[in-house]
């Protein structure tokens, strides 16, 4: 299958541009572009050094980001101005409620790359400058006890100014380098999930408080491992190809199957409750960021799930002699990651003949 549109994913590096400039770019995946998102969407922002993603809030939607690469300093202006100032590196996240003013500044050498999930498939935004050309000097200067001539030289419209230079060095307090609860280290926690075959670092509620409703997990598999079949009773799945390429099958409530291979820089939805999987194709490995709607995310594996029931009843369920069942292992906790030791079907089921 090539790589492209379908029900259930896109590319994100290619998907609609907001902004595109010397300063960096803004690309983004929501319902419009990608009709089966429900309640999430996700944008890819690169921010090149010198540059920042100016103040602006989000309207409708809590947003998590996950960063990539570089070296950035975040603020965030929460309610009843509490603000908070701190770096993030590569390999760290952090947590902007709805509503908050926040930016994001390159302090570093390099491009600073995010990924960030939002909960909302329609995100609205307002940025710190646009909100300003919605006034009039005079009710500027009112606000902040000043003549309404001393706002005459400030440039101002309703169209947001996305990426803008920096003037002179950045300024990076010491405070920016201590610990804050917008802040979640990731992946220097040690793998919930840690295998020969692959691994999982959790940015959930039970290790970061910030979250609400959101959460990710950053899912490394080898080409010898294989995310089991699986399902989220009450999540939804918003993932991220940051490297590798894989296969993923996902069965739609008709029946209907869709399977493709996502390369990097491709997104994939999975809406709640459908069965789906992921195995690696073509790479020595592969590493998904993995957004949940939700804070505490679980699921139900298909290895547990033929523990759950006598051989009796999964022969009637199967249609099949009760000694013609493979010998399922016991299983009460699902691995969620699973060795690979048949090979690579040539194609899956549900797979496009071309």
């Amino acid at each position: 299958m090539s790589r492209g549109q379908r029900a259930h994913s896109t590319t994100l590096s290619g998907g609609e541009v907001v902004v595109e400039s010397d300063l960096g770019s803004i690309t983004r995946v929501t319902a419009d572009s990608l009709p089966i998102l429900r309640g999430m969407s996700i944008k890819r922002i690169l921010v090149n050094p010198g540059a920042m993603r100016t103040p602006h809030w989000n309207a409708n939607a809590n947003a998590l980001t996950y960063c990539i690469s570089g070296t950035a300093l975040v603020s965030v202006l929460d309610t009843y101005s509490v603000f908070s100032t701190f770096t993030v590196s590569a390999g760290e996240m952090f947590h902007i409620d709805s509503g908050s003013l926040h930016h994001i500044e390159n302090v570093g050498a390099d491009v600073a790359e995010f990924v960030t999930a939002l909960r909302s498939d329609r995100p609205e935004e307002f940025g710190l400058a646009a909100a300003f050309g919605a006034m009039t000097d005079a009710v500027l200067g009112n606000t902040y006890d000043l003549d309404a001539a001393d706002f005459a030289a400030m440039r101002r419209t309703t169209t947001d100014r996305v990426l803008a230079a920096r003037t002179g060095e950045a300024e990076v307090p010491a405070s920016a380098h201590f610990s804050n609860p917008h802040k979640f280290a990731v992946e220097e926690l040690s793998p919930t999930i840690n295998l020969a075959v692959g691994s999982a670092h959790l940015a959930r509620l039970q290790f970061w408080p910030a979250l609400k409703d959101l959460s990710m997990y950053s899912l490394r598999i080898r080409e010898d491992g294989m995310r089991e079949p699986h399902w989220h009773p009450v999540t939804a799945e918003l993932g991220y190809v940051h490297k590798g390429s894989a296969r993923m099958t996902v069965m739609d409530p008709d029946g209907s199957l869709d399977t493709w291979y996502m390369q990097e820089g491709d997104v994939y939805f999975i809406p709640r409750a459908y069965p789906h999987h992921i195995e690696v194709v073509d790479a020595p490995d592969l590493h998904f960021p993995i957004f949940f709607d939700q804070p505490t995310p679980g699921d139900i594996g298909y290895r547990a799930s033929a523990s759950a029931y006598s051989r009796a009843v999964l022969a009637a369920t199967f249609d099949v002699h009760i000694d013609d069942l493979p010998n399922f292992p016991l299983t009460t906790t699902d691995p969620l990651i699973v060795t690979r030791n048949n090979p690579l079907d040539e194609r899956a089921v549900g797979e496009d003949s071309e």
